[in-house]
């Protein structure tokens, strides 16, 4: 998979509403293990009533003809671009091969209406293996089929969530992953994952944030986000929950519009003031309206931090244009 996978969502998030809504059999290891947020890990004398212990969904071995599947129900539709079905610690008992399909419906376990993304692939075993999609309908399930049983660690599914804007009248956070947004690039992300920033609800702790690492050198950290939509920009909040000893000193905000993600690159001279230099504190919600520049409809949005540490939230509000 290519390295655009980083700017892609992953749809498969509990916290975003996805769910494992069937498997047919999960003897071993739970279903609802597939999609768990954490990485996988490995446990060594951990045993339970069904035998050993593992972190992944797990079916017990087939004496019969035909293969175990799982369907994984996404919260919000998106468009999927490519799949890891991450085999960690499953040695003697990954599936040799699996492939996927996805459906547009609104039943908890479809039974029809499903269409191939990912054909009968050899897989290995403790192992990320990521798989290309090239498919631009919008789905809302995912069936993953093993062949002929076996376990897996995790499944994430990449993708990007196309929002629709049709009636929405005032406000709405642009730069939201429901609403579509997405980080593109960043400076660093040592300490939290930049996807963080645009997740829904406050944050659970400090892990639950963007941190860069401790900035040793000039210059600053920064993170370049696509709106689900473009708009004029009339309100941001910069929320530094959770960061206390390590909070940027400043924020800044620049916007732009770019004909496509490529374009918006740090570099570019197209970024336009937003909000200038402006002081943080640790721990808390920071609003900025009055402060923030008139320069019309943007499409992506550049945070700068100074010099560097870590925010755990950017909402960025504002009117849909066109």
């Amino acid at each position: 998979m290519t390295r655009k996978v980083d700017r892609w969502v992953q749809l498969e998030q509990p916290r975003l509403g996805a769910r494992v809504t069937f498997a047919t059999d999960e003897f071993f290891g739970a279903k609802e293990r597939l999609i768990d947020p954490a990485p996988p890990v490995f446990i060594e004398d951990k045993y339970d009533d069904h035998g050993k212990w593992m972190d992944g969904w797990e079916s017990r071995r087939r004496r019969e003809p035909g293969h175990d599947w799982c369907v994984v129900r996404l919260g919000i539709p998106g468009v999927i671009h490519g799949f890891n079905v991450d085999t960690s610690h499953f040695t003697g008992n990954f599936p040799p091969r699996v492939s996927l399909e996805a459906c547009a419906s609104d039943e908890e376990v479809p039974e029809e209406g499903w269409v191939e993304i990912v054909p009968r692939t050899d897989i290995g075993g403790d192992t990320h293996n990521y798989l290309d999609v090239r498919n631009d309908t919008v789905f809302t399930h995912v069936r993953l089929h093993i062949y002929p049983d076996g376990g897996v660690a995790r499944l994430r599914i990449f993708g990007e969530i196309r929002a629709d804007f049709t009636d929405v009248d005032g406000y709405v956070d642009l730069a939201a992953v429901e609403h579509g947004g997405r980080p593109l690039d960043c400076s660093d992300q040592h300490y939290g994952n930049v996807h963080n920033l645009l997740a829904p609800g406050r944050p659970r702790n400090m892990g639950d944030g963007w941190e860069t690492a401790r900035r040793r050198g000039p210059g600053n950290d920064w993170v370049i986000i696509a709106l689900g939509q473009p708009g004029v920009i009339e309100r941001a909040e910069i929320d530094t929950a959770h960061f206390k000893g390590n909070y940027p000193d400043r924020v800044s905000l620049e916007g732009a519009v770019f004909d496509s993600d490529d374009a918006a690159r740090n570099d570019s001279p197209e970024w336009k003031t937003l909000l200038a230099e402006s002081k943080l504190k640790m721990d808390q919600q920071h609003y900025f309206d009055d402060t923030l520049e008139d320069i019309g409809p943007v499409s992506h949005v550049r945070v700068s931090i100074y010099p560097d540490g870590g925010i755990s939230r950017v909402r960025l509000f504002g009117q849909v244009h066109g």
